[in-house]
């Protein structure tokens, strides 16, 4: 839905308005206050003087055109007002009053009416239940709680589903001096989404970085549309997505619907899409006013010019945990900085200029040129705090300031500055900054790095997502379209409950997926023959409709070198199949023993709201008590499993740790691959359909077991 007029109007009516509502007097002072130049209607059915003005008994008695209604009327009247509006040719709409989707079934009804009226009557609608909006860019601020001052002008679009929290977000942002240009609190989202505002954002000239604090996301497909077209368009998304603490399996049967759960997929969703995550406030303001900053970064390697040596330490630790690399001055930047450097100083990577600082006021800023210098780095961190309080004579400290942001704007890389601790921008410290041109200073240490490493993230797949735009790498690589919003054709026809391995394996077999042989026997003579067929040693394990997991009824036996072993075998995983309720026909497994290598698990399960997840990790027995997984939202292809497999915490154990053979990650990520293409073209009755394990040994990947369920 197109909201630009939504938040752009030239005229604005609250209806609704009363002495009575700090709502109401809230939301005229900020329109009266903060610069919004066009008429501003009040409406309450009394009439009279309401807030020292008169007022209007209806919108019907307003001469001229409204072009936005903001409505505070009670739940009932809501409609009425709309109704009214629209036979005037009112299309803007903010709905403050609450009492309707969020309190229960009846306020859900009224809320279906507001929304089929709006529909029909093509009304753009913000809310209701929200607080409006701040677009600060353009002066217009129908939002209905106090507006701290001064309202920083700037380049966060900030988009929040909670209303209590909004104000908190922009005092904390004009603390940190955090400028934005749009602050929407959306409410119930009947009709203008999150969605709706990205999009607006991402089209916007003034802003460069977007903001979210989320609840949900209540369209995968929308959201995955808007991510796309901001991270293509440089423009950072950081966003806040709260709860994290319910992880809920998809399927019993499948191991996999034990690691994929609902934050688990918007976390690979988000990586996947670009979209940074953040697990704090304070982290979402200061990381996307980094971001909108000083926008892509050109790599991980990090030079730091610091007057602590303490500090040095901190962000030393604090890069390792980022994965961000402090690389040693190459011997030319060096040099050049033990010139300046005084004696008693160490040079290196964190760079320690010492307290010599306070004597001479040129010091840091002659180290920060030398370290931009240096071929070896991306990008350099200045740790420096904005001044507090202002000395008898300022022109010292601006002149300083002023030489700094000179330095840093002639710099030939890009130079983050970080102050040591979080704390407030003070009105002396934000003159300066204004006065002397001074970059954003993200505040304190831990939110700083935190910020950089982020900003190194986004800017890697900023770049993965221009060149695949590019054509110079497959596009399938770079999005992701969740299978809500795609119709997928089914390769087969669609089974019903569990299948066993025994017809998972040939499913998959039959697709080209490499699958240790097997055969079906239901007798122990035909298990011997078997046997002898594969060649000793081999494995059996229990068959029947419906069994997942033979370990743990203790239906598998491995290491069966002779004829009285299998017969042994077979009678010992029968009984134990045949005691699981609803069996049915059970039978035996044979298949050759397989040694060596690393077991991997990789699977794919159904999420509600994304679709398609696929979930490749350590496997084997240990897979759930490990967790040792990496996840992506379908489609993906070779490129993106190679990826996700560099994120384990095992790949030493791939790449051939203490002497072991070195696995063929390639090979192991193209197998894979075609294991979630062919879950794909399942179509929508595959739940899931999980290999574990696949078993690597050089360039030899194989599924050993197989699981697969159905929807239903």
């Amino acid at each position: 839905m197109p909201v630009g007029e939504l938040f752009n109007p030239r005229s604005i009516a609250l209806v609704g308005a009363t002495d009575k509502s700090g709502w109401s007097i809230s939301t005229l002072t900020n329109l009266r206050t903060h610069g919004f130049r066009g008429p501003v209607h009040l409406v309450n059915p009394r009439g009279g003087v309401v807030h020292g003005e008169q007022a209007f008994r209806g919108l019907s008695d307003i001469p001229g055109q409204v072009d936005l209604a903001y409505v505070m009327v009670p739940t009932t009247a809501v409609l009425s007002v709309l109704r009214e509006g629209a036979k005037l040719g009112i299309r803007h709409y903010v709905i403050l009053t609450a009492g309707f989707g969020e309190t229960g079934p009846e306020g859900a009804a009224l809320e279906a009416e507001i929304v089929g009226f709006a529909r029909e009557n093509d009304l753009t609608v913000l809310g209701p239940n929200g607080n409006g909006f701040i677009n600060a860019a353009a002066d217009v601020t129908p939002y209905g709680l106090p507006i701290p001052s001064p309202l920083l002008r700037g380049s966060v679009g900030v988009v929040l589903q909670s209303g209590a929290l909004a104000s908190s977000v922009l005092g904390f942002a004009q603390a940190r001096n955090v400028g934005i240009s749009l602050l929407t609190s959306m409410g119930n989202e009947s009709l203008v989404t999150v969605t709706d505002v990205i999009d607006y954002l991402v089209d916007d000239p003034a802003t460069r970085a977007i903001a979210l604090f989320l609840e949900s996301v209540r369209d995968p497909a929308a959201f995955s549309r808007a991510a796309r077209r901001a991270l293509l368009a440089g423009k950072p998304i950081v966003a806040l997505k709260i709860g994290r603490s319910r992880l809920a399996s998809r399927t019993a049967q499948a191991h996999t619907g034990a690691l994929v759960g609902d934050d688990n997929v918007i976390d690979a969703a988000f990586r996947q899409l670009g979209v940074v995550r953040v697990r704090s406030l304070e982290d979402l303001i200061i990381t996307a006013g980094l971001l909108a900053e000083v926008g892509p970064l050109p790599g991980p390697r990090i030079g730091v010019v610091t007057p602590s040596g303490g500090a040095s330490e901190i962000i030393a630790d604090r890069a390792e945990d980022e994965g961000l690399e402090l690389p040693a001055f190459a011997p030319q930047t060096v040099a050049r900085l033990r010139e300046i450097v005084p004696a008693f100083g160490t040079v290196q990577n964190p760079l320690d200029v010492t307290g010599y600082v306070l004597i001479d006021r040129t010091l840091l800023g002659r180290a920060l040129e030398a370290v931009t210098a240096d071929p070896g780095v991306d990008a350099v961190m200045l740790l420096s705090d904005l001044p507090r309080l202002a000395p008898p004579d300022p022109a010292p400290v601006y002149a300083t300031f002023a030489a700094s942001a000179k330095r840093m704007a002639e710099a030939p890389m890009p130079v983050v500055v970080v102050s040591n601790v979080l704390t407030d921008v003070t009105e002396f410290g934000r003159s300066v900054q204004r006065e002397a041109g001074f970059p954003y200073v993200a505040g304190g240490i831990e939110h700083g790095m935190h910020a950089i490493g982020a900003a190194v993230r986004w800017s890697r797949a900023y770049r993965a997502a221009v060149e695949a735009a590019n054509g110079a790498v497959p596009a399938k690589a770079a999005t992701i379209t969740p299978a809500s919003a795609r119709t997928v054709e089914p390769a087969v026809e669609a089974g019903t409950g569990v299948w066993a391995e025994h017809r998972a394996a040939a499913l998959l077999s039959s697709a080209g997926i490499p699958v240790v042989p097997g055969e079906l026997v239901h007798d122990e003579e035909s298990a011997v023959a078997a046997a002898v067929g594969f060649g000793y040693p081999v494995v059996l394990k229990a068959a029947a409709e419906g069994l997942g997991h033979k370990s743990d009824i203790g239906g598998v036996r491995l290491g069966l070198s002779d004829a009285r072993d299998v017969e042994r075998a077979y009678r010992e995983v029968v009984a134990a199949a045949a005691a699981v309720p609803g069996a049915g026909r059970v039978g035996a497994l044979v298949q050759p023993q397989r040694g060596g290598g690393v077991e991997l698990l990789a699977g794919v399960v159904r999420d509600p709201a994304w679709g398609l997840t696929l979930a490749v990790g350590l496997g084997g027995i240990w897979v759930e008590a490990l967790r040792d997984t990496a996840l992506r939202v379908l489609p993906v292809d070779a490129a993106e499993v190679r990826r996700a497999l560099d994120e384990l915490r095992g790949t030493a154990l791939l790449r051939g740790a203490r002497g072991t053979e070195s696995a063929d990650l390639d090979a192991v990520a193209e197998v894979v691959a075609r294991v979630a293409a062919f879950a794909e073209s399942l179509g929508d009755s595959l739940e899931s359909l999980e290999i574990n394990p696949l078993l690597v040994r050089g360039s030899h990947v194989e599924a050993l077991d197989a699981l697969i369920t159905w929807r239903g």
